[in-house]
This record gives structure tokens, sequence and C-alpha cells, in this order.
């Protein structure tokens, strides 16, 4: 995502608290969004429903997209774009609104870190990440989101205590992902640095969600200002490290072209703001299983429109990365 993964497992904040950006798929940024409690107005709206699968290939297809984006482009360039495209999407929306960007220094002090852990950082990864492995193995990677998130806030977070379903599925969510990766047979045909970095990249996102909710979960100002400030600061810090460690493109091909702009302003931008919608409306234990369907969008995109080859063993992990993920997101009643 990429992609974003902005649905949060319970070893996270709940997303009517945090809502993460990706991408990104994944998936995206994470601040405070609205109260899960109001239900929005559905008048002259599309049905959830609708919008919910609109959101699920919208997350699925941002693997796709950074795969053709990166054939024209350097990682570091595609990662520009994306967050580029999604600040000007989303200022776009505070424009029309008429609402300001948040303020303070401390706050964007703490937005600057966000910024680093939750785009700049993944959103780079997974770009280099794809130069070496197809774009539904860096989908499934984005799904272990949940798992390292669980893992780490039971250090971090002292009120999100173990328990033996939440252990029971972080066990089984690596054994998915030793499944993918086909451990057996010792990782042959597997390029090790790409599959690092996708995973690395999937760990960003819960590190980034501890942190604000420990700095900017009582933030005022709306998701969408603090998520487009984010962004904008993520647009800055890409900006630098591009103008330092690449070159600037002397062609502007099409496709990837059009498929860093549709990362950001789609995956980025509009995403966030139908993410933002069904948590209000439908509530965030509904609106997060957008989590379950994106490696499986992602992996159909791949096979389908970029010729990926698919092995038994790709699907069988994922659904088991995917059991493990729900079981570690599941709390006593």
């Amino acid at each position: 995502m990429s992609a974003p993964s902005i649905p949060v497992p319970a070893a996270t904040p709940a997303p009517h608290r945090l809502v993460a950006a990706a991408t990104a798929p994944a998936t995206a940024s994470t601040t405070p969004s609205p109260n899960p409690t109001t239900k929005a107005p559905v008048g002259g709206r599309l049905d959830w429903r609708l919008r919910f699968a609109v959101l699920s290939v919208i997350w699925g297809f941002s693997f796709l997209l950074i795969k053709v984006g990166t054939e024209a482009y350097a990682p570091f360039q595609v990662a520009l774009g994306r967050v580029f495209f999604g600040a000007l999407a989303l200022l776009t929306v505070l424009l029309i609104r008429r609402e300001p960007l948040p303020r303070g220094r401390r706050t964007w002090g703490h937005l600057t870190v966000a910024a680093l852990l939750l785009n700049t950082a993944p959103f780079s990864l997974f770009a280099y990440a794809e130069l070496s492995i197809p774009s539904s193995l860096a989908g499934i990677c984005n799904a272990t989101s949940p798992l390292w998130g669980m893992a780490l806030s039971l250090v971090a977070l002292s009120e999100d205590r173990p328990t033996r379903r939440r252990f029971a599925g972080l066990g089984l969510g690596f054994l998915g992902v030793l499944t993918v990766l086909g451990a057996w047979q010792g990782f042959s045909g597997l390029d090790a640095k790409g599959t690092a970095l996708a995973l690395l990249a999937a760990l960003c996102y819960p590190i980034g969600w501890i942190y604000v909710r420990r700095t900017l979960a009582s933030t005022p100002g709306s998701p969408v200002a603090l998520t487009g400030a984010q962004l904008l600061v993520s647009t800055l810090q890409l900006g630098l490290v591009s103008a330092l460690f690449t070159s600037a493109p002397t062609s502007f091909p099409l496709w990837p072209t059009l498929s860093v702009i549709a990362l950001g302003a789609l995956g980025t931008g509009m995403a966030l703001q139908m993410q933002y919608g069904l948590v209000t409306e439908i509530g965030p234990t509904t609106a997060q299983m957008v989590t379950y369907f994106i490696p499986v969008i992602a992996t159909t995109a791949g096979v389908l429109l970029l010729d990926e080859q698919l092995h038994w063993n790709t699907p069988v992990g994922a659904a088991v990365v995917l059991a493990g993920a729900a079981l570690t997101q599941t709390r006593r009643r």
C-alpha cells in the first residue's frame, strides 16, 4: 500500500480513535477520526457496501500501481508522487470546506515523525521492494502489519493485555508468513532483500500507530486536516531525499505517470475520505474488514494484469496470515 493499511488491529488504536493512512494501501496516515457512534446521513450517497468494495479495490490495486510506477521512476520518486498527489487531494477538500491546517509547533513536530513512520519510510520501502518482488507478494507482506502491531503493543502499550487467543493469532500469522516465503524449501527462488524491505515497510505502520496514539490522539482538528498536514510534511521529506539521491526524470511515460497520480489522488486521497465516511456510518469493526480484501485483490491484479506467477503456497499462506491477523484483533466482550 502501500497501500495502505488503514484498518487498525486490536493491538493498535481502534479506527474510531486513529485511522492510518497508507495506503496502502495501506494503507495512509494515522489521525483521530470521527466518532463512529454518530451515524452519518446517507441521503444522496452510495450504499456503504458499494463504497466498501470500491475502497478494497483501490487499496488492493495500489501495489500494482507501485509496480508500474517503478518501471519509469525511481522508488523515492514514486513515493514522492504518491504523497504529493494525496496531499493535493486532501488540501483541496480542506479548501472547499474552508478548514485550516493544524497549528502549533508541537503538533507539527509530532506530525513530522508520524509522516516519516507512516508515509515516507513505508512508501519508499514498498517501492524499492517491488523492484525485485511481485506486487502480489508485497500486498501479502503488507497484511502482516496487524501481527507486528500486536507484538509491539504488548511491549509499548500497557492497556493491551496478552491473551491466549491473541498469542495464537500471532503464532498462526507468522506461520502463514513462513508458508508464503516457502521456508521448507530454504526460501529458494525468493528475493530476500525485496521481501525484507516489504516486511520492514509493514512494520513501520504499527510503530507509527503507537507513536500517534501517544502524541496526537487528542490533538484538535479533523482527520482530513491532520492527515493532509502529515502528507504535506511527507512531501517535503521525500522531495529533499529525491533531490539528494535521484536524478530528475528525463521523460514522463503515460502509464507509469498515471499510475503514480492514481496512487496518490485515489489510493491516499479519495480512499481516506471514503474510509472516514465508512467508519462514521457503519463503525470501525465492519470498516476495518477491508484489510482482509487487500491482499486478495493485490494478488489477483498481479496475476491477471502483470502475469506474475502464483504458486500454491502464496494463497494458502496469505489465508493463514489473515486468519492470524483476525485472531489478534478479537477481544473478549
